[in-house]
């Protein structure tokens, strides 16, 4: 078996957990055979003092065919 790894960028207003979701999801629907994926970064954009959205860089783990 050989895997492939590819990054991606997740967004959410509702928090970090959210933003790697969103990103896995939208992946899902272009990759195949997704296995697993790893949050290697976590930032966030403030607006007005408050935290106004959540970005995790994603590793996303999947099967070449």
């Amino acid at each position: 078996m050989v895997q492939k790894i590819s990054e991606v960028v997740g967004t959410s207003t509702e928090g970090f957990a959210k933003a790697a979701e969103n990103a896995v999801t939208t992946a899902a629907k272009t990759v195949r055979n997704l296995k697993w994926f790893r949050v290697t970064e976590m930032e966030g954009v403030v607006k007005n003092q408050k935290v106004a959205e959540y970005h995790v860089t994603v590793k996303l783990y999947f099967d070449l065919d």
